[in-house]
């Protein structure tokens, strides 16, 4: 992560909600973190916690129906103009989980590569456009001779480095990844993190990685933010969190993580979250920063409850 702390992308009070009337699904719930520049942020929970639905209104193919989404000192959620769309599109990319499904089947590598290029740098010539989409999949370990093939002549693994070299192209300052390697098999994840990774350093990129596995969080995220049922409970420092996680959601999740000695392994215990640990009747929780720096989602009495913790850690 950056030395100087210059904050990039701020998330104030988000809410994203789906349907209306009684049919209405509150899918984020007042959420709030900020990403600074250069670093790597862990958004971490659950299948259907809200976490990819908060990547998507960040990028906004989603509606946000409270709350602000500040990039680089401006308001990007709702409406506005189509000046600071185009930027938008061209400073915030993702990459999506399944690189098959995001992948059009019937499309060359070079044409899907390229696709964003031409609809916001309409004035480029196409041998403008191919060099572009040459470099592009030089820049993720693709021969450029591959772009002009089919997604479905190549493996998991390199239909996800496509997927990276169609965010790159665009030459973003913020990347979102969704779940980028959970598709792919176990023996070329490595190569797609280490890929990010690189490419991180060498462009100064920021991203939001996007997971549920928090062994991967603790490799790549400099910052991680656990997320339950909408709202985020906890958000420290990676090696901070692991060191000592507070809340009982994210302790829950550090004890389901496989450990690679088969003894530890079969005689470990897994923690499971019970929601009615929390009496919210009358003392109501509030975003705190228990120490420096690890925020939690807590009522008074969790609170103190937690430093004594703190203290004897």
């Amino acid at each position: 992560m950056a030395d100087k702390k210059e904050i990039l992308l701020e998330v104030k009070d988000l809410h994203v909600s789906f349907g209306r009337g009684k049919s209405l699904f509150e899918a984020v719930k007042g959420v709030n973190f900020n990403i600074y520049k250069g670093e790597t942020f862990g958004l971490v929970g659950e299948s259907g916690s809200g976490k990819t639905t908060i990547g998507r209104a960040i990028i906004r193919m989603y509606p946000t129906s409270g709350g602000e989404v500040i990039f680089n000192g401006q308001k990007i959620n709702g409406k506005i103009s189509k000046e600071l769309d185009k930027d938008v599109i061209h400073n915030i990319q993702m990459i999506f989980q399944d690189p098959m499904a995001s992948l059009n089947d019937r499309a060359k590598v070079s044409d899907i590569v390229k696709e964003g290029l031409i609809n916001v740098q309409k004035g480029l010539s196409e041998k403008e456009q191919q060099e572009r989409v040459d470099k592009a999949l030089l820049d993720v370990g693709l021969l450029p001779e591959f772009a002009s093939r089919f997604p479905h002549e190549f493996s998991g693994g390199q239909r996800q480095r496509i997927g990276i070299a169609r965010a790159l192209i665009m030459e973003p300052s913020f990347i979102i990844a969704d779940e980028p390697i959970s598709a792919l098999d176990v023996s070329i994840r490595a190569q797609v993190l280490n890929l990010l990774s690189k490419l991180q350093q060498e462009r100064n990129l920021t991203y939001l990685f996007i997971a549920h596995d928090l062994s991967v969080m603790r490799f790549i995220s400099d910052r991680i933010a656990v997320i339950e049922h909408g709202k985020i409970v906890e958000l420290a420092p990676t090696e901070k969190l692991f060191a000592h996680p507070l809340h009982p959601y994210t302790q829950a999740l550090l004890s389901a993580i496989p450990m690679p000695n088969p003894d530890l392994e079969q005689n470990k215990k897994v923690l499971v979250y019970d929601e009615s640990v929390h009496d919210y009747s009358s003392d109501k929780p509030e975003w705190i920063e228990i120490e420096e720096e690890h925020f939690i989602l807590a009522n008074k009495k969790e609170a103190s409850e937690y430093r004594e913790r703190l203290k004897t850690l």
